[in-house]
């Protein structure tokens, strides 16, 4: 991101940013945003926004979480299981620096990852240098041009000492989905461990439904769901919730209560109504999912239309999501390399070793956290067509570099 910013800092606009992880800007979403938002600054303005609040979140917030999950899937939630803060991330924080570090223990208790590429986020998550640790995929072919990832879940059972274990599901950067099954086998490593498993649920149900999900959220005495509002399109606002068992919970709020206080109430209450009056769940299935797998699917033909057949790439399987996760099969490819080229096309992508914990230094091609990259599906068509096709030309020229 610093990159980006220094790079475009002489305010030059014909730069093609592949690189985004902000949602698009959807007409009607921004509309409905805005004309909730209208009337809360209207109505509510002085008593939300003019005096502090609960760090628990809001009670007409929290109540309308409550309600909301007990309806839409059977639970039994009361308040005490829920805290809102400043976005999922920061919720994610709060949990690693409380469930996980050195605390006296030898060895410390790690934040595991359960299957990486995950979002390059998780691992500035931990205060510990070597506190984060990523299990690296079973890559699986599925096609002549794709491919898919599995957990390595004896590799997972056979990680150090774990304090917390976290993915995101729909994952950033692949849109990768676990399943009822998946859940079922982590949530036994993490029942083994008495650690909680946060599941990310930034991308997918029940909002904002960006990439298709094969998991119902669900209740266990081991697991924290998060959710945000930022794909649902309200990044800046920094609203996310985390529902789990009151003995995660509770410390979790106390650790907004000393640090942030609370989240912004303004928009606490926006978040309120959009949830009892069914908007966001409008917003998710009628707008915002259609949006995505329409984007995906014209993507996947600039694809295939675009990219050179002489170069071995393959696309992670995936319907809908904000991404596209390329793999480059081949020797000579190298995910900076490709970087740096594309800059000088004007073009950013996100090189794919950051999604993968702690890559070793001095790391040469053929490595897989080396031979992957992401882009971005946010950008309006123009910018992405312009953008694959500048992608073509550099690949096509580090092959011929490669072979000359």
């Amino acid at each position: 991101m610093e990159d980006i910013a220094t790079s475009t800092a002489a305010g030059s606009s014909d730069w093609l940013n592949l690189s985004i992880g902000n949602p698009s800007p959807i007409d009607e979403v921004v509309d409905a945003w805005r004309e909730l938002t209208i009337t809360a600054a209207t109505e509510d303005f002085a008593s939300v926004s003019c005096r502090y609040g609960p760090s628990r979140g809001m009670p007409t917030l929290v109540d309308a979480i409550v309600d909301d999950f007990n309806t839409r899937y059977g639970w039994d939630i009361t308040a005490d299981n829920v805290v809102v803060g400043p976005g999922s991330q920061m919720l994610c924080f709060i949990a690693a620096a409380l469930f996980t570090g050195s605390a006296g223990t030898e060895p410390p208790q790690r934040l595991i990852l359960p299957m990486t590429p995950d979002y390059a986020g998780y691992q500035g998550l931990s205060l510990d240098r070597e506190g984060v640790v990523g299990i690296a995929p079973r890559v699986q072919v599925t096609g002549d041009r794709s491919f898919h990832y599995g957990f390595d879940f004896d590799a997972l059972e056979r990680c150090p000492k774990a304090g917390m274990f976290l993915l995101s599901s729909p994952s950033n950067p692949t849109g990768r989905s676990i399943d009822d099954g998946e859940l079922a086998r982590l949530l036994g490593v993490a029942r083994e461990r008495d650690a909680p498993l946060v599941v990310d649920h930034a991308y997918g149900a029940p909002f904002p439904r960006i990439a298709a999900s094969r998991l119902t959220p669900q209740w266990d005495e081991h697991l924290i769901n998060c959710f945000t509002l930022s794909k649902a399109g309200l990044p800046a606002e920094r609203i996310g919730f985390a529902i789990g068992p009151a003995r995660y919970i509770r410390p979790m709020v106390s650790f907004m209560a000393n640090s942030a206080l609370h989240a912004p109430q303004l928009m606490q209450l926006v978040a309120a109504r959009s949830l009892t009056t069914r908007l966001l769940d409008k917003l998710a299935s009628e707008v915002i999912a259609p949006f995505y797998q329409a984007r995906r699917l014209a993507v996947e033909r600039l694809l295939a239309d675009l990219l050179p057949d002489s170069v071995n790439w393959r696309l992670h399987a995936g319907k809908g999501g904000m991404f596209c996760w390329l793999w480059i099969d081949e020797d000579w490819f190298d995910d900076m390399a490709l970087y740096g080229l594309m800059k000088t096309k004007k073009v950013f992508i996100v090189p794919g070793r950051h999604f993968f914990v702690h890559p070793p230094t001095g790391t040469t091609p053929g490595g897989h956290d080396t031979q992957c990259f992401r882009i971005s599906l946010s950008a309006d068509e123009d910018t992405i067509g312009e953008g694959i096709a500048r992608i073509a030309e550099g690949l096509t020229h580090l092959r011929r570099a490669d072979h000359a």
